[in-house]
This record gives C-alpha cells, sequence and structure tokens, in this order.
C-alpha cells in the first residue's frame, strides 16, 4: 500500500512550536475523540440495558475478551507509533518507512490469530461466569461476533498509531469520531429492529460495533491514499528487521499487557462478586464504562504527548521533553478532578443513565464514590506510564500499570470481599493508584538519572 507522492511533510513543528500551545494542539483533537468513543460505550451500555439487566450482565462478561482486541491493537500500534516518532527525531526516514510497514504485517498476523481466539476460546471462557443459559447465550452472540470480525478494529487502530506518530492528529480525530457514530446509529437500528431492519437485540449490538470499525479502517485507507504523509507503508520496507520488530514489541507487548489487565482484573473481580450476587457484576461493567469517559480524555492527552516526547527524545531535546510532561500532568489532574466530582456530588443521576433499578441504584452508588476517592493521584500514573512508552521503556510503563491494575487491587480485593463484602473490592481501586503514583515518581526520577524528571 503506497500513496504515489514521496513525503513532503515534516515533523520539525515538535521541536520548535512552544510546548503548551504544542500539547494542546495535539490533545485536544484526542481528546475530544475519547469523549465520543466514551460517549459511544455509554451509549451502547443504556441501549442494551433496555433489553434487561441480564443483557447488561452478558456484555459486561463479553468485556474481557473484547478489551483483549483493542489491548493487542493498542499495544503494537503504540510500539510503532514510538518508533517511527523517534526515528524521524533522529532523521532515519527509511526506519521509520519500514517500522510502518512492519508494524502493520504484524497486525494482520494478529487479525488471525483473533480469528482462531473467536472460535475456539468464546464459548469455554465465558461458561467460566455465569450459570445462567439466557445470559451465557446473549454473551456467546456479542462476542462470537467481535472476535471473528475484530480485523477492522485491529487495522483501524494501527493506522491511527501510525497517524499519531507524525503528528496527524486531526485525521484520527476525524475519523474514530467517524467510526463511534456509525455504531451509535446503527445501535438502535439493530438492536430494536428499526427501519425494517430485523430486532437483534445483543447480537444486533455486536453487528454495530463491527460494522463502525471496519468504516473507520476504510477511511484511514482512503485518506493514506489521497496524498503523501511523513512516512510510506510499501512493500519495499517489508524485510525483516530484527531490530525494529524488537523496537516495536519491546513497547508494544509492555503496552498490550496494560491494556489487558483490566480484562483480567475484570475477570477476577467478577468471580470475587458473583458470589455477593449478579448486580455487582453489572456494577463493575458499568463502572468501567463509565470510567472510559474520564480516563478516555486523559488517555487523550497521553496520546497528544507521546509523539511530541518521543521526537524530542530522539532529537537531544531533554528540557523540551520535562516541559511536555509537567503540563501533561497538570491537564490530566483537571480532568480527574472534574470525574472525582462528578462520581461524589451526582452519582445516582449517573446511574439511571442506566435505567438502574433500585437494588443496581444503591450498589453503583457506593462503587463509584468510593471508586472515585483515587481518579486524582492516578494522573501521575497514567502520564508517568505514557512517558515512559514514548521514551521507549515499556518494561517501567508496565511496572505502573501493573501496580495500578493487578498487584495490588486483586489481593486487596481478595482479603477485604472477605471482611466488609463488595466495598471491599471498591476501596482497593484508589489503593492501588496511590501505590502505583509513589512508584512511578521513582523510577522517572532513576531513569536515565533523572535526566527526564519533570520536577
Amino acid at each position: 500500500m503506497e500513496n504515489n507522492t514521496a513525503p513532503e511533510k515534516k515533523n520539525t513543528f515538535m521541536q520548535t512550536k512552544p510546548v503548551f500551545s504544542l500539547l494542546l494542539s495535539m490533545s485536544f483533537p484526542m481528546m475530544l475523540s475519547m469523549l465520543i468513543q466514551s460517549l459511544y460505550n455509554i451509549v451502547d451500555s443504556i441501549y442494551v440495558s433496555w433489553l434487561g439487566t441480564g443483557a447488561l450482565t452478558a456484555v459486561s462478561l463479553a468485556y474481557p475478551l473484547q478489551n483483549a482486541i483493542v489491548s493487542v491493537a493498542v499495544g503494537i500500534g503504540v510500539g510503532i507509533s514510538s518508533a517511527i516518532s523517534i526515528h524521524l527525531g533522529s532523521g532515519n526516514q527509511e526506519k521509520a518507512d519500514r517500522a510502518a510497514t512492519l508494524g502493520m504485517a504484524l497486525t494482520v498476523l494478529h487479525c488471525v490469530l483473533f480469528i482462531l481466539a473467536g472460535i475456539f476460546i468464546t464459548g469455554p471462557f465465558l461458561s467460566l461466569f455465569t450459570d445462567n443459559p439466557d445470559v451465557y447465550r446473549d454473551a456467546c452472540d456479542y462476542t462470537y461476533i467481535v472476535l471473528c470480525f475484530s480485523f477492522g478494529s485491529l487495522l483501524q487502530i494501527s493506522f491511527e498509531k501510525i497517524f499519531q506518530g507524525i503528528g496527524e492528529m486531526k485525521i484520527t480525530m476525524y475519523f474514530l469520531a467517524a467510526g463511534c457514530i456509525i455504531n451509535i446509529i446503527l445501535d438502535p437500528i439493530m438492536i430494536f429492529g428499526l427501519l425494517g431492519f430485523p430486532a437483534l437485540g445483543v447480537t444486533g449490538a455486536a453487528i454495530a460495533t463491527v460494522l463502525g470499525q471496519i468504516g473507520s479502517f476504510l477511511l484511514y485507507v482512503i485518506a493514506y491514499l489521497r496524498r503523501p504523509y511523513a512516512v510510506k507503508i510499501h512493500p519495499k520496507y517489508l524485510v525483516f528487521d530484527r531490530k525494529i520488530i524488537a523496537q516495536i514489541y519491546r513497547v508494544g507487548i509492555p503496552s498490550s499487557i496494560m491494556m489487558l489487565l483490566p480484562s483480567v482484573l475484570v475477570s477476577i473481580l467478577n468471580r470475587i462478586l458473583v458470589a455477593f450476587s449478579e448486580v455487582y457484576v453489572a456494577v463493575l461493567g458499568v463502572y468501567f464504562k463509565l470510567q472510559t469517559f474520564i480516563y478516555m480524555p486523559a488517555n487523550g492527552i497521553v496520546q497528544g504527548m507521546r509523539p511530541i516526547i518521543g521526537y524530542n527524545y530522539g532529537a537531544g531535546k531533554a528540557k523540551r521533553v520535562k516541559t511536555t510532561i509537567r503540563y501533561s500532568l497538570a491537564c490530566a489532574a483537571v480532568l480527574m478532578l472534574a470525574g472525582t466530582l462528578l462520581a461524589l456530588l451526582i452519582p445516582g443521576q449517573i446511574l439511571s443513565l442506566f435505567d438502574a433499578d433500585a437494588e443496581l441504584m444503591e450498589a453503583g452508588t457506593t462503587a463509584l464514590r468510593i471508586i472515585s476517592l483515587g481518579f486524582l493521584v492516578s494522573s501521575i500514573g497514567v502520564i508517568y506510564s505514557g512517558t515512559f512508552e514514548a521514551l521507549g521503556s515499556g518494561r517501567n510503563s508496565l511496572i505502573i500499570s501493573l501496580l495500578r491494575q493487578f498487584v495490588i487491587t486483586i489481593p486487596l480485593s481478595l482479603i477485604l470481599a472477605r471482611l466488609i463484602g463488595p466495598a471491599g473490592v471498591w476501596i482497593s481501586f484508589p489503593a492501588g493508584e496511590l501505590c502505583a503514583a509513589v512508584a512511578a515518581y521513582f523510577l522517572l526520577r532513576r531513569y536515565q538519572k533523572g535526566a527526564f524528571a519533570p520536577f
């Protein structure tokens, strides 16, 4: 795949434009697109909730496998983006082109693996979490579709990260928004049988999801072919290059693991919570939908800062790297504070969007108020984790994420759930964020002798 004109667009603006205005110009499109993505996630759950709590529980059970697709796609995409921005910053155009081409080839391989996973893993995995035949059937119907047709998501996200790596944030905003809008339009049509279509229920939600992803991918292909960009994707760069593949996976694998952690976390916490009631499983599913409305915009800041840090790191501009980190922390903290206030002050109004019954409302209100106590301190873990990805240090990024979503949260949930019930699970979330923030601070202080510590 190649646009026939040689790329002419340069990315020197990443080391010349004032940092704050550059960060805003790079982050705002991604924050907006993340907000749209979050809106879609919530709207999707609202539509499904109208089918009943059982349908909402079914989609919640499908979340870990669905998140696995996004985790692998985003993880490898981050590896590709990091490699591209570092090589462009150091002035090595051929290596940047090779990173983009090899990255797409690796993504095609992952598409095949997920088709096989959808066929052989879906049923046995979901049977671990419910004995309700209706919930199991709906969860299988949804998951088979989103896994076996996951190529749209995988290829779309790889293109997204390539465009982000060269600073083309507005394009990624437009196309991510387009995919979400397609989903939002198709959801009620497919779920409830509008405009002459059959009512497909949960299956319709899955079909709308994959059609939106495929539509977004096709838009990227059209855009890439229409004009030249700062990197080329072409078969002549499709040569085995151990160093570039290792560079992509060195960041990509830890990043994928980081994004898979919520899937593992949800699976384990579902096993803990289902012992109390399936309502708590629904609460956890609703929370993970809602928290994307807070963390996805913060992730937009990470996506905006990542190419700036990578490019300036490659160009040897340590001062601009530190300044970018400082501004990113401040922006993320504002978002997290807003999320905390909303969860503390109006949890009932938020949960009412999901047509929550009295039991779901009571359990969900308690969960939101407790978990939101960790939002503000999580700014440090989120931004520092993204910083290490941009610097090519996937290991340190993984350490932070393990502390945020695994090492602390799961053991503490097991202990506290025995002592105080489901509230113990909710308490483990802010505890994990606090520990991760402290670790992140010291990891960046020690990395390359503190060369990029912002304070």
